[in-house]
């Protein structure tokens, strides 16, 4: 990202959702001149919540049955994961894995284990913990983004922690996790809202 910023001329806008915004938070961290205002929605930063040691239990669990049963039950497994309200409990962690097919998710394992979301290797990413300090002292203008929709739900918590960490304000979009996206991404959003809502805030940062 700091080459392609190098080459187009900085420092840019940005805008970075979900692990992106992960990615974000490193890059103005370790290039704070690159960026002039970075809006990071919903980065799944697990480290910074208070039932940390719980939520990576609850990530393991998905991970397991994407392994041991295939992309559907994964899948599955991941929705209820990221659908569970407020703190992981030994409610959710010792509740059987819900069944694929209440999701509309195939029931039939087709054997590959390739999946970037469920296969681990995105481990990384919700592992990372930001450099509160770097990020506070770089001249970027942060502002922290979460979907209404996700109010109490995993990635609105973290959020919500990392505005506390950088001493900002949790600024609310419309829609969920994905608000940005169209009908046809299969997790319809509010593109045109959300749209609206980032100029917004690139206008006024």
């Amino acid at each position: 990202m700091h080459e392609v910023i190098g080459e187009v001329g900085g420092p840019v806008d940005l805008f970075a959702s979900s692990g992106g915004a992960v990615t974000a938070l490193a890059l103005v961290a370790a290039y704070p001149d690159d960026v002039r205002v970075l809006v990071a929605h919903e980065p799944p930063l697990i480290t910074l919540l208070p039932d940390a040691e719980a939520a990576f239990a609850g990530e393991q669990g998905f991970l397991r049955v994407y392994q041991d049963k295939g992309w559907g039950a994964g899948m599955a497994a991941f929705i209820a994961y990221t659908s569970w309200p407020g703190e992981f409990t030994d409610e959710f962690l010792t509740a059987p894995a819900p069944d694929p097919a209440q999701f509309g998710l195939p029931t039939v394992d087709d054997g590959s284990r390739a999946d970037p979301l469920l296969s681990g290797v995105a481990g990384a990413i919700t592992a990372y913990r930001p450099d509160v300090d770097a990020i506070r002292a770089a001249p970027t203008g942060v502002v922290v983004a979460a979907g209404v929709e996700s109010r109490n739900l995993m990635t609105w918590r973290t959020s919500a922690a990392l505005a506390t960490a950088l001493g900002v304000e949790l600024t609310e979009f419309p829609s969920h996790h994905g608000g940005f996206q169209g009908g046809d991404s299969g997790y319809a959003g509010q593109p045109e809202a959300f749209a609206a809502r980032l100029r917004g805030v690139l206008d006024a940062g």
